[in-house]
């Protein structure tokens, strides 16, 4: 090829036509590019989200969908003197700039309040160490009750009227009663428990011995199977 035509070709009109189309085609493929993210993004827009707490839930849920906002529970809590259904929490908090389309989560009220169960503390710590425990764990201590035993051990708790168990789930309003030792037993002494009507006492002194249905108990020589000697006297004849 020669000098003369290379250059023909290269200022020629139709070339410089061509990469002008070809520049416009690039530059147009980004532009739409960039537009297409843009509306997909919603770039730009800002919505204020509304305060919907201690709001009944469908009433904060056509609030958010009138601001193109959806809405989720994500966890439930318990506050006694709101309803039930009652937005607790939201997250993002009121006031902050969201695109739409944006997801708000929020903590709703329950309808009942939650369970705890109830720790290995009886008949196993102390009334200071039980009293701290319980009290960590969210529940309700009320007024002791104090009762013959080890001096603040703890034996039983009560809720209700009722005996409560190791495990047992009970409702953080309900009043618990613990019922620990006076001081006024003996460490040395045992009670051995066969049923609520019978049981046996066992002293240092004496061996066990069933207590009798007349409520007394027997630790002298009869009770271990002796018999005390005796002579009847009888006085004169009158």
């Amino acid at each position: 090829m020669k000098t003369k035509d290379f250059f023909g070709k290269i200022f020629s009109t139709r070339l410089w036509l061509n990469l002008a189309a070809m520049l416009v085609v690039v530059i147009l493929l980004c532009w739409g590019v960039k537009a297409g993210i843009d509306i997909y993004t919603h770039h730009g827009e800002r919505i204020a989200v509304p305060d919907v707490r201690r709001k009944l839930f469908a009433d904060a849920e056509h609030i958010l969908a009138a601001k193109k906002l959806k809405v989720v529970v994500s966890d439930t809590g318990y506050v006694k003197t709101l309803p039930p259904d009652c937005i607790l929490e939201q997250s993002p908090e009121p006031g902050k700039e969201v695109k739409s389309g944006r997801v708000v989560y929020v903590v709703i009220n329950s309808s009942h309040s939650p369970m705890l169960t109830i720790p290995d503390i009886i008949d196993n710590c102390s009334y200071r160490e039980a009293r701290a425990k319980l009290t960590a764990m969210g529940f309700r201590v009320g007024p002791t009750e104090y009762i013959p035993g080890e001096k603040d051990w703890v034996y039983g708790l009560k809720s209700n009227g009722k005996l409560l168990r190791t495990g047992e789930k009970v409702s953080v309003n309900d009043l618990l009663i613990m019922q620990v030792g006076d001081g006024m037993r003996d460490m040395e002494d045992s009670v051995v428990y066969a049923n609520p009507d019978d049981y046996f006492y066992e002293d240092n002194d004496s061996s066990a011995q069933p207590m009798p249905s007349d409520g007394e108990y027997y630790t002298g020589p009869e009770a271990e199977g002796e018999v005390d000697e005796f002579e009847v006297v009888t006085g004169p004849e009158q």
